[in-house]
């Protein structure tokens, strides 16, 4: 273009506070809208903290900002728009009253409304752009839950003002940096995007990574090749691998087994083609082609659980449990930032690198079958009101076509492996979080296949969830001060060395007072606490009723609703319960906006100390909590079992609280909105508690 691009590092404060240049972004409108969810949301912001507990005067570097200069003080946004609205939303979150640059949306009015009036969205009855009033909320829930602040009343007001706010404001504000290209308005912008296109986009970490590990067998043209083929079939997560690599000599005539006993197998399948010279850039760019057999593709699809750089990760974990490495397992943490990293360090204390090369494609291949045939997958639908959307499937080629079979040919083993893989995913969504997929595929490596294999995995998958509750989740020392898992709480746990200790250690039953000493009232519980009631729950029907023709009056239908603390409702609600990846959001039964702050001895209303507790919690999708927070007990029943919202708030937990208030009110001789009062809290966290505190396995 003959001219240099303007760049210049610019912090959050000179970008939206610049008294002395107050700008103005334009979003085009050829830009998409604002797409940014919960867990990218939530990631930017831990990274941001992240670096802030190491250093608050270390800079953290947020990426990139391309404009186009239009005219005076006026660009237009290029790339980068998600990252500045993102920025912007979380000035807002953080209660940041003086900016004065401006953002704006080219001819759309709704996201134009909407960042004009984040702070009153509450009663705003306008047109909204729902990406941007989610992004908010998301930005709110993210910074209090990270910072470990009081959320406020209204979902949409900006957190309160604090010590700990003020300090993180101003690493954010100071701190934060992003390096700003200006391109200069006499430059044709035509021209400048014809360019950039021509350049290509920049390789990403996993591919820098492939390239290392080809380099070491760049001496035998075979094995690089055997080895690219493999890194690609693995990389398209959403399709079986078996539909990608069709080698018989991995899965079986009928592509439904892993049968390699050692790397040397898969590197001895031989490849046809020539002997010319294959550069590493070519394997960059090489992909394997979708073969098909009688003019029928064998593509059947998924939405993927994990990412292929995070995949990457998992594999490398579970190649050091077998490896005379200096790097313990424990060290690799699953965050993809750390990727080249890691594996740097692992490589510089390896000597045989070929043979290192060799294993890691293998067991790549191997975490990739089991990952497809032995892990729940979601399907590619949204979640209904009717019809679990999760899958448990393995592929089987059968009569030159493709084929998808049920884990396990016992329906009730299969319907618990599915709840359990499951419970793990809605509770673990975000890819760093995924400690429970290692510790599954840690045991598939081992044990997958074989007679009983299937009662062999749900026995492990019981195990695995009574570790995560009674030895992470109800011990305070693994716990952080928003009741969260500490850095390496589940490693400590589970691993020792290259160790993986499966087995339970602590098996006595857990006491109400103890567990009412990890959580008393004033704390939240975090999500996998009920995500295993529900599931415990469900256990509790499958053992005593599923199966079944009891009748209401019947004595062990009577003694298991008893034992819920609430009269009968229909059975089906059991039957069609499953994990909804959409059940996120906490729920107040009895609602905040009610509750009497400092009072213990309320009578009119609770008091605020009273109803932050496990008994009066429970999750539910989003949208249903910001439709109904502020309803009294009674006026949520109908609101949130209507077929619209039942998907998001398929609890079991709070199906019983809802039947309990609905008993109450029936009865009759209680105030309004009296019907679910504290008396009910603390029975109903007893009953629960008295479920859940023995263990399963």
């Amino acid at each position: 273009m003959g001219k240099n691009l303007p760049l210049e590092e610019c912090s959050i404060q000179d970008i939206y506070m610049n008294v002395g240049e107050a700008k103005r972004f334009v979003i085009p409108v050829y830009q998409r809208n604002y797409a940014w969810e919960d867990d990218h949301i939530r990631a930017l912001v831990k990274d941001v903290h992240d670096s802030y507990m190491k250093s608050d005067s270390v800079p953290y570097y947020i990426g990139t900002l391309v404009t186009y200069h239009r005219r005076e003080n006026v660009y237009e946004v290029i790339d980068g728009q998600q990252r500045l609205t993102t920025i912007y939303l979380a000035l807002k979150a953080m209660g940041i009253t003086s900016v004065v640059s401006k953002l704006a949306y080219d001819a759309r009015k709704a996201s134009d409304d909407t960042l004009q009036h984040l702070t009153d969205l509450k009663d705003y009855d306008g047109v909204l752009d729902d990406g941007i009033r989610d992004g908010y909320k998301y930005m709110i829930d993210a910074v209090a839950d990270i910072l470990g602040l009081r959320k406020p009343k209204n979902a949409y007001s900006p957190l309160d003002k604090c010590e700990e706010l003020d300090r993180f404001r101003d690493y954010f504000l100071n701190k934060v940096r992003i390096l700003h290209y200006r391109v200069p308005k006499d430059v044709d912008l035509n021209h400048y995007f014809e360019v950039m296109n021509s350049r290509g986009e920049q390789l990403e970490k996993h591919e820098i990574l492939k390239s290392k590990l080809c380099d070491h067998l760049k001496a035998n043209k075979h094995d690089m090749v055997v080895f690219a083929e493999i890194w690609d079939a693995c990389s398209d997560m959403g399709v079986y691998i078996q539909t990608k690599y069709k080698k018989a000599e991995v899965f079986g005539g009928n592509m439904d087994n892993f049968i390699v006993e050692n790397p040397d197998t898969i590197f001895s399948v031989k490849e046809g083609g020539d002997d010319s010279t294959v550069c590493i850039a070519d394997l960059l760019d090489a992909k394997v082609e979708n073969e098909q057999d009688n003019g029928q593709e064998l593509m059947d699809k998924f939405l993927p659980i994990i990412d292929f750089p995070n995949l990457l990760l998992v594999v490398l974990k579970l190649t050091l449990l077998k490896l005379d490495c200096q790097v313990l397992p424990k060290e690799v943490t699953l965050d993809d930032k750390e990727l080249l990293k890691v594996f740097d360090k692992v490589l510089e204390c390896i000597e045989d690198k070929i043979a290192f090369t060799k294993t890691f494609a293998s067991n790549l291949l191997k975490a990739k079958y089991l990952l497809d045939n032995y892990i729940v997958h979601h399907d590619v639908g949204l979640d209904e009101s009717k019809g679990n959307p999760w899958q448990l499937k393995y592929y089987r080629r059968e009569r030159n076509s493709g084929d998808l079979h049920d884990l396990s040919d016992d329906k009730s083993i299969q319907k618990e492996m599915v709840h359990l893989l499951s419970m793990f995913e809605t509770t673990f969504t975000p890819k760093q979080r995924k400690n429970y997929l290692f510790y599954c595929m840690a045991y598939l490596f081992e044990h997958f296949g074989g007679a009983d294999y299937d009662k062999r995995y749900l026995a492990f998958l019981r195990n695995l969830a009574d570790k995560f509750f009674f030895e992470v989740y109800l011990s305070g020392e693994r716990l952080n001060a928003m009741k969260q898992p500490s850095p390496n709480a589940f490693d400590d746990v589970l691993l020792d060395g290259r160790k993986v200790n499966w087995e339970l250690t602590f098996v006595r039953s857990v006491s109400v007072e103890d567990f009412e000493k990890v959580y008393p009232h004033e704390y939240y519980v975090p999500l996998y606490v009920f995500n295993y009631t529900d599931y415990r729950l469900w256990k509790k029907y499958a053992d005593e009723l599923r199966g079944e023709e009891k009748k209401q009056r019947d004595p062990v239908r009577v003694n298991f609703f008893a034992s819920l603390g609430c009269s009968d409702f229909d059975l089906p609600f059991f039957n069609e319960f499953y994990f909804s990846r959409t059940r996120k959001s906490l729920e107040h039964y009895y609602p905040q906006s009610k509750a009497i702050p400092g009072r213990e001895d309320a009578a009119d209303a609770l008091c605020v100390r009273t109803i932050n507790c496990f008994g009066n919690f429970a999750m539910i999708g989003s949208d249903a909590n910001s439709s109904g927070s502020n309803w009294d007990p009674v006026g949520k029943i109908k609101l949130y079992q209507d077929g619209k919202l039942r998907a998001s708030v398929a609890s079991i937990k709070f199906k019983i609280m809802m039947q309990i208030c609905h008993d109450n009110d029936n009865l009759g001789g209680r105030r309004q909105g009296m019907q679910w009062n504290a008396d009910d809290i603390d029975n109903h966290q007893r009953k629960m508690l008295e479920i859940i505190l023995k263990p399963n396995t």
